[in-house]
């Protein structure tokens, strides 16, 4: 490997990567509206553009919340899905409010992302 190569290489390797959009929904075992969302959304959910454009992440909202997360605040219910990337908060659907108006809203809150270049 030449002298260039490697830092290359290295640039490459240290250099900050993009965070991709993630709808994050904050759930409970106990959480009657989250086994609705299961049965209703869960399966097709990743197949949508909008699952392609901001894939699920699912957290346990009575464990302790992940770190790159802790910047999302005020979660007392479940459930909750916020659309996030680059560490900021894009919007979010306090509730499941039903398979049509989940993706109304979730429709909006992406049309705040940033657009998207290949």
């Amino acid at each position: 490997m030449t002298r260039f190569s490697a830092l290359f290489l290295s640039a490459l390797l240290t250099a900050p990567t993009a965070q991709a959009a993630e709808l994050v929904m904050f759930e409970s075992e106990i959480c009657p509206w989250c086994e609705l969302w299961d049965r209703e959304l869960a399966a097709v959910y990743p197949k949508t553009p909008e699952g392609k454009r901001a894939p699920l992440r699912r957290v346990d909202n009575m464990m302790k919340r992940p770190d790159d997360l802790k910047f999302i605040q005020n979660i007392r219910y479940t459930p909750v899905f916020v659309l996030i990337e680059d560490g900021k908060e894009y919007g979010r659907i306090d509730g499941y409010p039903g398979e049509d108006f989940f993706w109304g809203l979730l429709g909006e809150m992406l049309d705040e992302l940033p657009e998207v270049v290949n």
